[in-house]
């Protein structure tokens, strides 16, 4: 069997960010949108850096309007992802995408999500939970928002508060309000950094932030002290090789830190954070690193169990996830 044909656990992914092309065509249709200027030749999403891509991204959410639509949105997700063989999934929801930071309209959306996902579990055999994300450059006062719809819903189902967005505007301490409310609610607690923020935004969230898993935090490999740091405290990185290779990162997957960094003895998982934009998908990651790091079966077995491990879910459901992951 092929290590990409193994049962995976998927941590860091976007929402939004894995609407597939032609998903987002057919909304934007539907709604007389012109999203053409999203789009290349080929049909994929086009973009030339971070900042175009986090446009792109913005422009292909704007044609989700409705409940529904996050409801279509998370089957095609999802049966994507079951796919290429993942049982267990963990994507970042925004409610500012989802009502705008008010708690009752998110409840609505949040509910037709879940609603979905309970149904593409028993339809494509993949379990879903949620993780609230507020969105970096937004601000912090929008965070606060975000935050309360987490903790006002927070449970069985959303179980973790997370950041993504611009590294680049302010600094991880600034929402600390927003995740001290996520935590006092009982929500595990992620935030992206180590991506373009260097070593330093790392430090920053392990500080200020307290969080028990980082988003990306490859760029901890250049700071010795930082690695040890994150031996020592057992921080999880959700690491998304791809990704970072496509965004310029790294030149390629065999310069990719992923292997460094769990042979130090980091705690490393595998995602593909917002797969279509970067063309790649969790069986092609496997390949990717099974061909830059001679990675055999038994690593990728590690991978998920520190994966599944890791995970905010409750412990009955990652029995039940582990009953899947050993059954290959």
């Amino acid at each position: 069997m092929s290590v990409s044909d193994l049962p995976k656990v998927e941590l860091h992914l976007h929402h939004e960010g894995a609407a597939p092309p032609d998903f987002i065509r057919q909304l934007a249709f539907e709604k007389k949108t012109d999203l053409s200027g999203i789009f290349d030749a080929k049909g994929g999403y086009v973009f030339e850096d971070f900042a175009h891509f986090l446009q792109t991204y913005e422009a292909a959410t704007s044609v989700l309007h409705t409940p529904e639509d996050f409801a279509r949105l998370t089957r095609a997700i999802l049966e994507k992802s079951a796919a290429n063989g993942v049982v267990y999934c963990e994507s970042f929801l925004s409610p500012d995408f989802c009502g705008g930071g008010d708690v009752a309209a998110w409840r609505e959306y949040l509910h037709a999500i879940q609603e979905a996902a309970d149904k593409a579990e028993v339809d494509f055999g993949i379990t879903l939970r949620g993780i609230v994300t507020p969105v970096r450059h937004f601000g912090p006062e929008q965070a606060k928002k975000t935050a309360l719809c987490a903790a006002e819903t927070a449970g069985d189902w959303i179980v973790g508060l997370g950041m993504g967005g611009d590294e680049g505007q302010g600094h991880q301490g600034d929402f600390a309000y927003a995740f001290d409310l996520g935590r006092e609610a009982g929500l595990r607690l992620t935030t992206h950094a180590g991506e373009f923020g260097g070593p330093e935004s790392v430090w920053e969230a392990i500080r200020d932030l307290n969080v028990e898993r980082i988003g990306h935090g490859v760029r901890a490999i250049e700071d010795p002290a930082l690695v040890k740091e994150l031996v020592a405290r057992q921080i999880t990185l959700e690491c998304c090789p791809g990704s970072n290779v496509v965004l310029g990162l790294y030149p390629d997957m065999p310069s990719h830190p992923i292997a460094r960094l769990r042979d130090a003895g980091v705690k490393v998982t595998v995602s593909t954070d917002d797969p279509p934009f970067f063309h790649t998908t969790m069986r092609k990651e496997y390949d990717m690193l099974a061909e830059a790091f001679g990675w055999e079966t038994e690593d990728f077995r590690a991978l998920n169990a520190t994966a599944i491990e890791a995970a905010f879910c409750d412990e009955t459901t990652k029995t039940r996830v582990k009953k899947k992951l050993e059954t290959n």
